[in-house]
């Protein structure tokens, strides 16, 4: 008899995971708080270790469909332009990670995956926050926001950094501001001058702040988020609108590439990062957790969406292939924790690095930029991000 899941979220992570498992023969509900679908945000960058999944689950295709294919991964200085390293993607990554380094719009990724999921006839329930869960030797049952009750197998938080599922596991405790907002924004690109915006995932650092820019929907749109280091926000709604004019006034000075994408922009968002310390634990009998809602992802190493998807394929895999469902979901949570505290990590040791934060951070790039003009830089920069690009989860579990 197939296992009854319920999954709390509709975002990326929970659709990926009703996806992977109702293609397993799992029967999947996923309960969604919003009163409506349609994924909130903008950009996202799908790495080659993501694509893997999205191949395995026979969504690939639309994704690329939707998808922009950057050139390269290029850091530059604020002001100047300097190159610090240049990692190349494109057909480079394809062949070196047997798959594609993509940016789409957070919208469009939902989309494919929404669509995909219904025509599994995944039940997607809106309106219904999942607010905690009881289990006893009767087995597992699920409270919702409004007062019902539901009876599972087996629950699945992907309810993002505020998990209500992850508070009831481990208990209520608030994510942590880092001390830093984003903005985010979409430019049509024929609104700038031809050739502003280079074809690649483009990084601008400088004191306090950087500023990421890349094309969407084949090239139609830029994508841009801004972080800045500021203790006076801290609002984590991602569609809290931001002053356009204060955005432009907080990169004054910097490079053209920069200031003239503003300029073009008509309106922004703008959102507070919080961030958890890494948890040691995901799992409690027949509940776990899986994407922000046991290790968020501050956007610095571009693998928050992306850690999701993993997550998604390991659960389907062990629980497709582990009879026992406390057996399987302490594998899943083996497989993954290391990994996603490393990422989670890596990604705050970034933000140091991007807003030259300390005269250590500035003579790392004032290195770089002295090793960019003879290419060593460019394979430093590659060699750090190997390890996260390469692995290949469908490869390794199957």
């Amino acid at each position: 008899m197939s296992k009854k899941i319920v999954i709390a979220g509709a975002g990326i992570g929970g659709l990926c995971a009703a996806l992977a498992l109702v293609r397993r023969g799992f029967e999947v509900a996923v309960y969604e708080q919003s009163p409506q679908l349609g994924e909130v945000g903008a950009g996202l960058q799908l790495s080659p270790n993501a694509m893997h999944v999205l191949q395995a689950l026979d969504v690939a295709d639309q994704v690329k469909a939707k998808a922009f294919r950057p050139k390269s991964a290029v850091m530059r200085h604020y002001q100047t332009g300097k190159t610090y390293f240049t990692v190349p993607l494109s057909d480079t990554a394809t062949q070196k990670y047997a798959a594609d380094y993509l940016h789409i719009h957070r919208a469009d990724l939902h989309s494919i995956l929404l669509n995909a999921c219904e025509k599994q006839k995944v039940s997607i329930h809106l309106d219904q926050a999942v607010q905690g869960y009881q289990q006893n030797a009767q087995g597992l049952t699920i409270q919702l926001e409004s007062g019902t009750s539901l009876v599972a197998d087996l629950l699945i938080g992907a309810d993002g950094i505020k998990s209500q599922v992850q508070a009831c596991m481990l208990g209520q405790t608030p994510a942590q501001f880092t001390g830093q907002v984003a903005w985010r924004g979409v430019v049509a690109a024929n609104k700038l001058p031809k050739g502003l915006i280079k074809p690649n995932a483009n990084l601008w650092v400088g004191p306090g702040k950087h500023f990421v820019s890349y094309y969407l929907r084949g090239g139609d749109l830029v994508n841009f988020v801004a972080v800045q280091e500021r203790t006076d926000w801290q609002k984590e709604s991602w569609n809290e609108p931001g002053n356009i004019n204060e955005l432009r006034d907080t990169f004054d000075g910097w490079h053209p590439e920069v200031t003239e994408l503003l300029a073009a922009s008509e309106q922004c968002f703008l959102w507070a990062l919080f961030d958890r310390p890494p948890l040691n634990q995901w799992t409690d009998q027949n509940v776990a957790l899986l994407g922000d809602a046991c290790h968020p992802m501050l956007p610095f190493l571009a693998q928050g969406a992306a850690m999701a998807i993993e997550d998604s394929y390991a659960l389907a895999h062990y629980l497709a292939t582990e009879n026992d469902t406390s057996t399987a979901l302490k594998a899943y949570q083996d497989l993954r924790l290391s990994r996603t505290s490393e990422i989670q990590l890596g990604a705050r040791k970034n933000a140091s690095l991007y807003h030259m934060s300390s005269p250590i951070e500035q003579a790392k790039l004032t290195v770089l930029s002295g090793l960019s003009s003879i290419g060593l830089s460019d394979r430093l920069a590659a060699n750090k991000l190997d390890p996260i690009y390469a692995y290949n989860i469908v490869e390794q579990l199957n």
